[in-house]
């Protein structure tokens, strides 16, 4: 299996990000970690490994990018505006530095975003802002408004809300899209969800997918059995939908 290593300062951040790119051609698929993860965790968790036969088959080429979201959502010691802003940041290293690696990198025009946890979160937002980039989300285990408290998971912004906090949240601003254009471009984009039935996140991805419907946007959600929040169904869930 093709395996390459990716590493450079980044304009957006103003720090080094690291990648990891598995494969050498089919789909590419920009692979979001989890909750305040890394780039090599999919590697450790066997999650790569499940999808050798893909991966030396050229039919997918994984980009395994690292988050900030210890940075962002997670970093308690700023106020949420900085929080957001950070995430914005982030959101521009991805659009202009990591996707023009990807165009590098794989010749095809079949773009795919997928993450599980935290990382369902970032693919989904970012295919709902950005349709016309991908033809494909996958996402797994994963929230869709990260203002809301469930169970455990706190408001990740301590009851403060702004513009840039509502036009990233999907649960939010989906709602109230009325644009035909970017409406049309998300209902021409595969979109798979995938949850266990005893997750926290179930309702958040039930809630997400009526308003999907609502929209006339085709979508498909699997429920697995249990709780299924774990790398050892991850590994599954990718041998299915990506």
């Amino acid at each position: 299996m093709n395996r390459t290593y990716h590493k450079w300062f980044s304009a957006s951040l103003h720090r080094h990000m690291e990648m990891l790119v598995f494969g050498h051609g089919g789909k590419a698929v920009l692979f979001f970690p989890t909750r305040m993860a890394r780039f090599y965790d999919y590697e450790n968790w066997g999650i790569v490994e499940a999808l050798k036969d893909k991966l030396e088959n050229g039919e997918l080429q994984l980009f395994c990018v690292d988050s900030v979201d210890s940075e962002s959502f997670y970093n308690h010691w700023v106020h949420p505006v900085a929080r957001i802003e950070r995430h914005l940041q982030y959101e521009q290293y991805i659009l202009t530095e990591v996707l023009p690696v990807m165009q590098t990198e794989n010749k095809g025009d079949y773009f795919e975003v997928a993450g599980c946890s935290m990382g369902a979160y970032h693919a989904i937002n970012l295919a709902m802002k950005h349709p016309t980039l991908f033809k494909k989300v996958i996402s797994m285990s994963g929230r869709y408004d990260l203002t809301q408290q469930i169970d455990d998971f706190k408001d990740l912004f301590d009851g403060y809300r702004d513009e840039n906090i509502y036009f990233n949240m999907p649960l939010q601003f989906m709602a109230n899209m009325e644009d035909d254009a970017v409406l049309n471009a998300i209902r021409k984009v595969e979109i798979i969800m995938a949850v266990g039935e005893t997750d926290p996140f179930i309702n958040s991805n039930r809630a997400f997918g009526h308003l999907l419907s609502a929209k006339q946007i085709p979508h498909q959600l699997y429920v697995w059995d249990n709780y299924a929040h774990r790398p050892r169904y991850w590994k599954q869930m990718v041998r299915l939908y990506l």
